[in-house]
Protein backbone atom coordinates (compact mmCIF):
# COMPACT_ATOMS: atom_id res chain seq x y z
CA UNK A 1 0.00 0.00 0.00
CA UNK A 2 1.52 3.31 -1.06
CA UNK A 3 -1.30 5.75 -1.81
CA UNK A 4 -3.40 7.54 0.78
CA UNK A 5 -6.56 5.84 -0.52
CA UNK A 6 -5.01 2.35 -0.40
CA UNK A 7 -3.89 2.80 3.20
CA UNK A 8 -7.16 4.25 4.49
CA UNK A 9 -9.57 1.80 2.89
CA UNK A 10 -7.52 -1.34 3.42
CA UNK A 11 -9.24 -3.76 5.76
CA UNK A 12 -6.30 -4.32 8.14
CA UNK A 13 -5.56 -0.60 8.64
CA UNK A 14 -9.20 0.39 9.13
CA UNK A 15 -9.76 -2.54 11.52
CA UNK A 16 -6.69 -1.54 13.51
CA UNK A 17 -7.98 2.01 13.87
CA UNK A 18 -11.43 0.84 14.97
CA UNK A 19 -9.91 -1.52 17.54
CA UNK A 20 -7.73 1.30 18.83
CA UNK A 21 -10.79 3.58 19.09
CA UNK A 22 -12.70 1.16 21.32
CA UNK A 23 -9.65 0.32 23.42
CA UNK A 24 -8.78 3.94 24.14
CA UNK A 25 -12.44 4.88 24.42
CA UNK A 26 -12.48 2.58 27.43
CA UNK A 27 -9.23 3.91 28.89
CA UNK A 28 -10.03 7.57 28.30
CA UNK A 29 -13.15 7.36 30.39
CA UNK A 30 -10.79 7.10 33.36
CA UNK A 31 -9.59 10.70 32.95
CA UNK A 32 -12.49 11.37 35.35
CA UNK A 33 -11.12 8.90 37.91
CA UNK A 34 -9.44 11.71 39.96
CA UNK A 35 -12.95 13.01 40.72
CA UNK A 36 -13.93 9.56 41.98
CA UNK A 37 -10.85 9.35 44.21
CA UNK A 38 -11.61 12.86 45.48
CA UNK A 39 -15.21 11.80 46.15
CA UNK A 40 -13.89 8.88 48.22
CA UNK A 41 -11.89 11.33 50.36
CA UNK A 42 -8.53 11.17 48.61
CA UNK A 43 -6.22 14.21 48.46
CA UNK A 44 -4.23 15.43 45.43
CA UNK A 45 -1.32 13.32 46.67
CA UNK A 46 -3.54 10.21 46.72
CA UNK A 47 -4.84 11.05 43.25
CA UNK A 48 -1.28 11.35 41.98
CA UNK A 49 -0.29 8.01 43.48
CA UNK A 50 -3.35 6.24 42.03
CA UNK A 51 -2.74 7.62 38.58
CA UNK A 52 0.99 7.07 38.92
CA UNK A 53 0.52 3.32 39.41
CA UNK A 54 -0.86 3.15 35.88
CA UNK A 55 2.27 4.72 34.45
CA UNK A 56 4.57 2.75 36.75
CA UNK A 57 3.12 -0.53 35.51
CA UNK A 58 3.62 0.62 31.93
CA UNK A 59 7.23 1.58 32.65
CA UNK A 60 7.94 -1.95 33.84
CA UNK A 61 5.90 -3.83 31.24
CA UNK A 62 6.47 -2.00 27.96
CA UNK A 63 10.20 -2.74 27.58
CA UNK A 64 9.42 -6.42 28.28
CA UNK A 65 6.65 -6.46 25.69
CA UNK A 66 8.91 -4.72 23.19
CA UNK A 67 11.71 -7.19 23.79
CA UNK A 68 9.50 -10.27 23.25
CA UNK A 69 7.07 -9.02 20.64
CA UNK A 70 8.98 -10.34 17.62
CA UNK A 71 9.29 -13.79 19.17
CA UNK A 72 5.73 -14.18 20.47
CA UNK A 73 3.91 -12.09 17.84
CA UNK A 74 1.83 -8.90 17.80
CA UNK A 75 -1.53 -10.68 17.96
CA UNK A 76 -0.78 -12.44 21.24
CA UNK A 77 0.00 -9.20 23.05
CA UNK A 78 -2.99 -7.39 21.54
CA UNK A 79 -5.31 -10.13 22.81
CA UNK A 80 -3.60 -10.09 26.21
CA UNK A 81 -3.89 -6.32 26.55
CA UNK A 82 -7.55 -6.13 25.56
CA UNK A 83 -8.41 -9.01 27.89
CA UNK A 84 -6.66 -7.44 30.87
CA UNK A 85 -8.35 -4.09 30.22
CA UNK A 86 -11.81 -5.69 30.04
CA UNK A 87 -11.33 -7.55 33.32
CA UNK A 88 -9.90 -4.54 35.17
CA UNK A 89 -12.69 -2.21 34.00
CA UNK A 90 -15.31 -4.69 35.22
CA UNK A 91 -13.59 -4.89 38.61
CA UNK A 92 -13.93 -1.12 39.08
CA UNK A 93 -17.71 -1.56 39.31
CA UNK A 94 -17.35 -3.54 42.52
CA UNK A 95 -14.72 -1.54 44.43
CA UNK A 96 -14.73 1.70 46.42
CA UNK A 97 -11.33 1.37 48.10
CA UNK A 98 -8.56 3.77 47.06
CA UNK A 99 -5.76 1.16 47.48
CA UNK A 100 -7.71 -1.32 45.34
CA UNK A 101 -8.32 1.40 42.75
CA UNK A 102 -4.56 1.92 42.61
CA UNK A 103 -4.03 -1.79 42.04
CA UNK A 104 -6.61 -1.84 39.25
CA UNK A 105 -4.97 1.15 37.60
CA UNK A 106 -1.68 -0.76 37.68
CA UNK A 107 -3.44 -3.68 36.00
CA UNK A 108 -4.79 -1.30 33.35
CA UNK A 109 -1.26 -0.01 32.81
CA UNK A 110 -0.08 -3.54 32.14
CA UNK A 111 -2.94 -4.16 29.71
CA UNK A 112 -2.29 -0.87 27.93
CA UNK A 113 1.39 -1.76 27.59
CA UNK A 114 0.73 -5.12 25.96
CA UNK A 115 -1.88 -3.75 23.55
CA UNK A 116 -0.26 -0.44 22.63
CA UNK A 117 3.23 -1.67 21.75
CA UNK A 118 1.84 -4.59 19.71
CA UNK A 119 -0.76 -2.50 17.90
CA UNK A 120 1.73 0.27 17.11
CA UNK A 121 4.27 -2.11 15.62
CA UNK A 122 1.40 -3.74 13.70
CA UNK A 123 0.65 -0.37 12.07
CA UNK A 124 4.34 0.17 11.24
CA UNK A 125 4.30 -3.22 9.51
CA UNK A 126 1.26 -2.20 7.44
CA UNK A 127 2.57 1.04 5.86
CA UNK A 128 5.58 1.97 3.69
CA UNK A 129 8.47 4.04 5.03
CA UNK A 130 7.74 7.08 2.88
CA UNK A 131 4.22 7.37 4.35
CA UNK A 132 5.13 6.41 7.92
CA UNK A 133 4.87 9.80 9.64
CA UNK A 134 1.52 10.56 8.04
CA UNK A 135 0.14 7.04 8.61
CA UNK A 136 1.12 7.00 12.29
CA UNK A 137 -0.61 10.34 12.71
CA UNK A 138 -3.79 9.13 11.00
CA UNK A 139 -3.76 5.94 13.04
CA UNK A 140 -3.53 8.09 16.17
CA UNK A 141 -6.74 9.90 15.18
CA UNK A 142 -8.70 6.90 16.44
CA UNK A 143 -7.28 7.33 19.92
CA UNK A 144 -7.71 11.09 19.82
CA UNK A 145 -11.33 10.76 18.76
CA UNK A 146 -11.93 8.62 21.80
CA UNK A 147 -10.13 11.27 23.89
CA UNK A 148 -12.64 13.79 22.57
CA UNK A 149 -15.78 11.71 23.08
CA UNK A 150 -15.08 9.49 26.10
CA UNK A 151 -14.84 12.30 28.70
CA UNK A 152 -18.06 13.88 27.42
CA UNK A 153 -19.89 10.56 27.58
CA UNK A 154 -18.29 9.78 30.92
CA UNK A 155 -19.24 13.14 32.42
CA UNK A 156 -22.84 12.59 31.32
CA UNK A 157 -22.95 9.11 32.87
CA UNK A 158 -21.36 10.24 36.14
CA UNK A 159 -23.65 13.24 36.61
CA UNK A 160 -26.82 11.33 35.68
CA UNK A 161 -26.21 7.84 37.06
CA UNK A 162 -22.93 7.76 39.01
CA UNK A 163 -19.46 6.30 38.57
CA UNK A 164 -20.49 2.60 38.44
CA UNK A 165 -22.21 3.28 35.11
CA UNK A 166 -19.03 4.90 33.79
CA UNK A 167 -17.07 1.78 34.70
CA UNK A 168 -19.70 -0.46 33.10
CA UNK A 169 -19.56 1.60 29.89
CA UNK A 170 -15.76 1.31 29.87
CA UNK A 171 -16.08 -2.46 30.26
CA UNK A 172 -18.35 -2.69 27.21
CA UNK A 173 -15.94 -0.65 25.08
CA UNK A 174 -12.98 -2.78 26.18
CA UNK A 175 -14.97 -5.91 25.33
CA UNK A 176 -15.68 -4.53 21.84
CA UNK A 177 -11.95 -4.00 21.28
CA UNK A 178 -11.28 -7.58 22.39
CA UNK A 179 -13.78 -8.97 19.89
CA UNK A 180 -12.14 -7.00 17.07
CA UNK A 181 -8.65 -8.10 18.07
CA UNK A 182 -9.61 -11.73 17.50
CA UNK A 183 -10.19 -10.87 13.80
CA UNK A 184 -6.70 -9.38 13.36
CA UNK A 185 -3.65 -11.26 12.12
CA UNK A 186 0.09 -10.64 12.28
CA UNK A 187 1.62 -9.05 9.17
CA UNK A 188 4.90 -10.78 10.00
CA UNK A 189 4.96 -14.23 11.65
CA UNK A 190 6.69 -14.62 15.04
CA UNK A 191 10.41 -15.25 14.65
CA UNK A 192 10.49 -18.15 17.17
CA UNK A 193 14.15 -17.35 17.85
CA UNK A 194 15.71 -16.99 21.28
CA UNK A 195 14.60 -14.26 23.65
CA UNK A 196 16.54 -11.05 24.25
CA UNK A 197 19.97 -11.38 25.84
CA UNK A 198 22.27 -9.05 27.75
CA UNK A 199 23.41 -7.39 24.53
CA UNK A 200 19.84 -6.32 23.79
CA UNK A 201 19.47 -4.96 27.31
CA UNK A 202 22.69 -2.93 26.97
CA UNK A 203 21.52 -1.61 23.60
CA UNK A 204 18.23 -0.55 25.15
CA UNK A 205 20.05 1.36 27.89
CA UNK A 206 22.19 3.13 25.29
CA UNK A 207 19.04 4.15 23.41
CA UNK A 208 17.84 5.99 26.51
CA UNK A 209 20.71 8.45 26.09
CA UNK A 210 19.38 9.78 22.77
CA UNK A 211 17.84 13.25 22.77
CA UNK A 212 14.54 12.12 21.27
CA UNK A 213 14.06 9.88 24.34
CA UNK A 214 14.52 12.90 26.61
CA UNK A 215 12.06 14.95 24.57
CA UNK A 216 9.50 12.14 24.88
CA UNK A 217 9.87 12.24 28.66
CA UNK A 218 9.19 16.01 28.71
CA UNK A 219 6.15 15.46 26.51
CA UNK A 220 4.92 12.73 28.85
CA UNK A 221 5.51 14.95 31.87
CA UNK A 222 3.24 17.63 30.43
CA UNK A 223 0.43 15.34 29.32
CA UNK A 224 0.49 13.25 32.49
CA UNK A 225 0.24 16.28 34.76
CA UNK A 226 -2.47 17.97 32.71
CA UNK A 227 -4.70 14.91 32.47
CA UNK A 228 -4.25 13.98 36.13
CA UNK A 229 -4.89 17.32 37.82
CA UNK A 230 -7.02 19.35 35.45
CA UNK A 231 -10.30 17.74 36.68
CA UNK A 232 -9.70 18.65 40.34
CA UNK A 233 -8.21 22.05 39.41
CA UNK A 234 -11.31 22.91 37.39
CA UNK A 235 -13.61 21.55 40.10
CA UNK A 236 -11.92 23.81 42.67
CA UNK A 237 -12.60 26.82 40.43
CA UNK A 238 -16.25 25.80 40.05
CA UNK A 239 -15.99 24.88 36.37
CA UNK A 240 -18.63 22.59 34.87
CA UNK A 241 -18.54 21.03 31.43
CA UNK A 242 -14.87 20.07 31.70
CA UNK A 243 -15.41 17.64 28.83
CA UNK A 244 -15.01 20.64 26.53
CA UNK A 245 -11.31 20.79 27.49
CA UNK A 246 -10.78 17.26 26.23
CA UNK A 247 -12.85 18.01 23.14
CA UNK A 248 -10.62 21.01 22.40
CA UNK A 249 -7.51 18.91 23.08
CA UNK A 250 -8.49 16.03 20.84
CA UNK A 251 -10.05 18.28 18.22
CA UNK A 252 -6.86 20.29 17.82
CA UNK A 253 -4.74 17.14 17.66
CA UNK A 254 -6.98 15.67 14.97
CA UNK A 255 -7.04 18.95 13.04
CA UNK A 256 -3.25 19.25 12.81
CA UNK A 257 -2.91 15.61 11.79
CA UNK A 258 -5.50 15.85 9.03
CA UNK A 259 -4.49 19.28 7.76
CA UNK A 260 -0.74 19.18 8.45
CA UNK A 261 0.21 15.59 9.16
CA UNK A 262 2.09 15.39 5.88
CA UNK A 263 4.52 18.03 7.16
CA UNK A 264 6.15 15.37 9.34
CA UNK A 265 7.33 13.64 6.16
CA UNK A 266 7.81 16.61 3.80
CA UNK A 267 9.32 19.18 6.19
CA UNK A 268 10.98 16.66 8.43
CA UNK A 269 10.51 15.47 12.01
CA UNK A 270 12.67 18.21 13.54
CA UNK A 271 10.72 21.03 11.87
CA UNK A 272 7.51 20.09 13.69
CA UNK A 273 8.98 18.79 16.98
CA UNK A 274 10.65 22.05 18.04
CA UNK A 275 7.65 24.43 17.69
CA UNK A 276 5.33 21.80 19.18
CA UNK A 277 7.47 21.60 22.32
CA UNK A 278 7.10 25.38 22.68
CA UNK A 279 3.34 25.31 22.16
CA UNK A 280 2.92 22.69 24.89
CA UNK A 281 4.82 24.94 27.32
CA UNK A 282 2.63 27.90 26.34
CA UNK A 283 -0.48 25.83 27.04
CA UNK A 284 0.57 25.09 30.61
CA UNK A 285 1.53 28.74 31.07
CA UNK A 286 -2.16 29.59 30.51
CA UNK A 287 -3.09 27.18 33.31
CA UNK A 288 -0.44 28.76 35.54
CA UNK A 289 -1.82 32.24 34.81
CA UNK A 290 -5.36 31.09 35.64
CA UNK A 291 -4.16 29.54 38.92
CA UNK A 292 -2.31 32.74 39.88
CA UNK A 293 -4.93 35.29 38.87
CA UNK A 294 -8.29 33.57 39.45
CA UNK A 295 -9.65 32.62 42.85
CA UNK A 296 -12.40 30.06 43.58
CA UNK A 297 -15.81 31.70 43.31
CA UNK A 298 -14.50 34.50 41.10
CA UNK A 299 -16.77 35.93 38.42
CA UNK A 300 -14.00 35.56 35.81
CA UNK A 301 -15.06 33.03 33.12
CA UNK A 302 -12.45 30.31 33.39
CA UNK A 303 -13.71 27.78 30.82
CA UNK A 304 -12.54 29.80 27.75
CA UNK A 305 -8.98 29.81 29.11
CA UNK A 306 -9.12 26.08 29.81
CA UNK A 307 -10.47 25.55 26.29
CA UNK A 308 -7.57 27.58 24.84
CA UNK A 309 -5.03 25.64 26.89
CA UNK A 310 -6.59 22.37 25.75
CA UNK A 311 -6.55 23.45 22.11
CA UNK A 312 -2.86 24.41 22.26
CA UNK A 313 -1.78 21.32 24.20
CA UNK A 314 -3.76 19.10 21.83
CA UNK A 315 -2.24 20.72 18.77
CA UNK A 316 1.23 20.09 20.19
CA UNK A 317 0.28 16.48 20.94
CA UNK A 318 -1.04 16.05 17.40
CA UNK A 319 2.41 16.69 15.97
CA UNK A 320 4.72 15.48 18.75
CA UNK A 321 3.68 11.86 19.12
CA UNK A 322 3.78 10.83 15.45
CA UNK A 323 6.85 12.98 14.72
CA UNK A 324 8.87 11.57 17.62
CA UNK A 325 7.64 8.04 16.82
CA UNK A 326 8.55 8.36 13.15
CA UNK A 327 11.96 9.72 14.14
CA UNK A 328 12.45 6.69 16.37
CA UNK A 329 11.63 4.33 13.49
CA UNK A 330 14.02 6.26 11.22
CA UNK A 331 17.02 5.71 13.49
CA UNK A 332 16.19 2.17 14.70
CA UNK A 333 17.12 -1.02 12.79
CA UNK A 334 14.09 -3.14 11.89
CA UNK A 335 15.22 -6.01 14.10
CA UNK A 336 15.04 -3.73 17.17
CA UNK A 337 11.79 -1.88 16.48
CA UNK A 338 9.69 -3.79 18.97
CA UNK A 339 12.17 -3.23 21.77
CA UNK A 340 12.68 0.41 20.79
CA UNK A 341 8.93 1.16 20.80
CA UNK A 342 8.61 -0.49 24.20
CA UNK A 343 11.46 1.59 25.62
CA UNK A 344 10.23 4.75 23.91
CA UNK A 345 6.70 4.39 25.21
CA UNK A 346 7.94 3.57 28.71
CA UNK A 347 9.94 6.81 28.67
CA UNK A 348 6.70 8.65 27.91
CA UNK A 349 5.12 6.90 30.87
CA UNK A 350 8.06 7.83 33.09
CA UNK A 351 7.14 11.42 32.37
CA UNK A 352 3.49 10.62 33.09
CA UNK A 353 4.36 8.98 36.40
CA UNK A 354 6.66 11.77 37.52
CA UNK A 355 4.02 14.33 36.64
CA UNK A 356 1.27 12.46 38.47
CA UNK A 357 3.19 11.55 41.62
CA UNK A 358 5.60 14.46 42.12
CA UNK A 359 3.18 17.22 41.18
CA UNK A 360 0.51 15.59 43.31
CA UNK A 361 2.62 16.36 46.36
CA UNK A 362 3.45 19.83 45.01
CA UNK A 363 -0.24 20.65 44.51
CA UNK A 364 -1.11 19.25 47.93
CA UNK A 365 1.66 21.15 49.73
CA UNK A 366 1.97 24.40 47.77
CA UNK A 367 -1.16 24.70 45.65
CA UNK A 368 -1.91 24.76 41.94
CA UNK A 369 -0.17 28.09 41.35
CA UNK A 370 3.21 26.61 42.19
CA UNK A 371 2.41 23.32 40.45
CA UNK A 372 1.42 24.74 37.05
CA UNK A 373 4.24 27.30 37.16
CA UNK A 374 6.86 24.64 37.91
CA UNK A 375 5.51 22.45 35.12
CA UNK A 376 5.76 25.34 32.66
CA UNK A 377 9.40 25.95 33.60
CA UNK A 378 10.22 22.29 33.00
CA UNK A 379 8.46 22.25 29.63
CA UNK A 380 10.36 25.37 28.56
CA UNK A 381 13.52 23.45 29.45
CA UNK A 382 12.33 20.65 27.17
CA UNK A 383 11.79 23.13 24.35
CA UNK A 384 15.31 24.52 24.76
CA UNK A 385 16.67 20.95 24.68
CA UNK A 386 14.79 20.28 21.42
CA UNK A 387 16.81 23.02 19.71
CA UNK A 388 19.81 20.67 19.93
CA UNK A 389 18.09 17.99 17.84
CA UNK A 390 20.39 17.01 14.97
CA UNK A 391 18.31 14.30 13.29
CA UNK A 392 14.87 14.30 11.70
CA UNK A 393 15.43 16.62 8.74
CA UNK A 394 13.29 16.38 5.61
CA UNK A 395 14.30 13.61 3.16
CA UNK A 396 15.27 16.07 0.44
CA UNK A 397 17.76 17.74 2.77
CA UNK A 398 19.30 14.41 3.61
CA UNK A 399 19.65 13.58 -0.08
CA UNK A 400 21.34 16.92 -0.81
CA UNK A 401 23.80 16.62 2.06
CA UNK A 402 27.42 15.73 1.12
CA UNK A 403 28.56 12.23 2.02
Amino acid sequence: MTSTHDILVSGPFARTMLTNFFFFGSLNGFVLLPLYVHQLGGSEAAIGLVQGTYSAAGILCQPLVGAWIDRVGRHFFMVLGATVLTISCAAFVATGSIPLIGMLRALQGAGFSAFFVANYIHVVDLVPHERRGWALGIYGLSGLLSTSLAPLAGEFLVRRFGFPWLFLWATLLAGASLLLVFRMHDVQPPSMTGGPGLAAVRQGIRELLHLHMGLMSFFGLGTGTIFTFLPTFAERLGVTGLGLFYTAYAGAAMLVRVAGGGLIDTRGRRAVIIPSMLVQALATSILAAVAILVRPGSAVPVLPFLFAAGFMAGGAHGFLYPALSALLMDVTPERRRGSAVGTFSSVFLVGNALGSIAFGYVAHGFGYRVMWSALTVLLVTGFLASLRLRVGYAPRRLEAAPC
